[in-house]
């Protein structure tokens, strides 16, 4: 039976926490973090709508979304199109290694020739990957195929002396490679696709976690793409490997920022480590807003979840090593499921359909170990096949379900 994802994240996580007191002592140097208030206000490379803060002011969400609508409006009038057509938006969850289900999904999707173009694409962590060939449309499958389906752990990962690393160190592995699968496929080209994109009034945008301020950042991937900054590129690809980046895992990335005339830099991590799934701000009235801008039309909201809803059931031994990482486990499950229901419940309020997609219990290949090529093949293929057919869509959130491990005959394997 295939093993929940978390499971490595969470072992990682526990020892990260009982060692923290050993390794107090072994910081490594960084510039200074700018001040909080500085942190959400400062614009990034001159670009004042570079980011939002995911608990910050509605304001700028929503003078984001109405200059979008703007935009959108006047491309579809170049076009010839009088009225807006139907708005979909796409929200990728992270995952690791069961990012595969998602690009599958999205792969088998094209072609069955249903799959809309999104007005406004999310991702975080393994979601973030997806999201700039999910954005850009299904001329990108092939190269979404080679990110999930033809890479394996050396592709991702290559980990160090694990203790020296825990006690003196800010990683246990190097993500020189996951850097170096990012820089192959997201280049100057995908840069201006994503550019032109964004002045048609489409949105695309990433999220990681600014470990300074423990909040959510949403980056604003169009925006960046359309400055024309030298750095633009290259603020674009550590966006990509700082929302991957599972702490402890990978090192974090810094983001450089100044400040009157004074360098400051910001820690982000993986955006899961605040929110694995995101779509818009509660704060944001949709139905309200669109009203005022004269942008009502059909909105359908299409949310990914990179991972199962159901839970596996196992023994939990008497050890303090089994009984911390089971309670990881399942915090960290039930957050994923818990922004998954306030998505849904935000959407309906907004007059938003709601479809859901995540790994079913009829998926069961053995994974060997993270980023397993034999799993991730299986799931990408498991993910074809649901796009491609339309099984996959839910209309609400399932009831979680368990897994039982050895199901007595004439026992479905789901309990509610």
């Amino acid at each position: 039976m295939e093993r929940p994802v978390v499971t490595s994240a969470a072992r990682l996580l526990l020892l990260l926490l009982m060692l923290s007191g050993l390794a107090a002592c072994a910081s490594i140097a960084r510039l200074d973090p700018p001040p909080p208030l500085a942190a959400e206000e400062a614009a990034i490379f001159g670009i004042p709508n570079a980011r939002f803060m995911a608990d910050g002011p509605v304001a700028p969400w929503e003078q984001e979304a109405a200059a979008a609508a703007t935009r959108r409006r006047a491309a579809d009038a170049q076009a010839g199109r009088v009225s807006l057509p139907p708005a979909n938006y796409l929200a990728l969850s992270g995952g690791g290694d069961n990012g595969a289900f998602g690009a599958g999904l999205l792969t088998g999707w094209s072609e069955s020739g249903t799959r809309p173009e999104f007005d406004v694409v999310t991702g975080i962590s393994a979601g973030a990957l997806i999201a700039p060939f999910a954005f850009l449309g299904s001329a990108y499958d092939p190269q979404l195929r080679a990110v999930f389906n033809d890479v394996g752990p050396g592709d991702i990962l290559v980990v160090g002396r694990i203790v020296t690393a825990l006690l003196f160190g800010e990683a246990i592995a190097d993500a020189s490679p996951l850097y170096r699968l990012i820089e192959r496929h997201a280049d100057q080209a995908m840069l201006e696709a994503i550019a032109r994109e964004y002045r048609r009034g489409r949105l695309l945008l990433i999220g990681t976690t600014n470990l300074d301020i423990r909040r959510a950042v949403v980056w604003n991937i169009g925006a960046i793409a359309a400055s024309g900054h030298p750095e633009a590129l290259g603020l674009f690809r550590r966006i990509l490997l700082a929302s991957a980046s599972v702490p402890g895992a990978f090192p974090p990335v810094f983001i450089d920022m100044e400040l009157e005339g004074r360098r400051f830099q910001e820690m982000h991590v993986d955006g899961g480590a605040a929110m694995q799934v995101f779509l818009y701000p509660p704060s944001l009235d949709l139905r309200r807003a669109a009203a005022a801008w004269g942008a009502q039309r059909q909105r359908t909201a299409w949310v990914v979840r990179n991972g199962r809803i159901d839970v596996e059931s196992a023994p939990t031994n008497r050890s303090v090593f089994r009984i911390a990482r089971r309670s990881v486990e399942t915090l960290l499950h039930y957050s994923g499921i818990a922004d998954i229901h306030r998505i849904h419940l935000t959407t309906t309020r907004d007059g938003v359909a709601f479809r859901l997609a995540a790994i079913g219990p009829d998926f069961d290949a053995p994974r060997e170990g993270p980023f397993d090529p034999t799993f991730m093949r299986a799931l990408f293929a498991y993910g074809r096949e649901q796009g491609r057919s339309g099984a996959a869509w839910m209309d609400r959130p399932p009831p979680v379900g368990i897994i039982a491990p050895d199901p007595e005959p004439g026992l479905t394997a789901l309990a509610p």
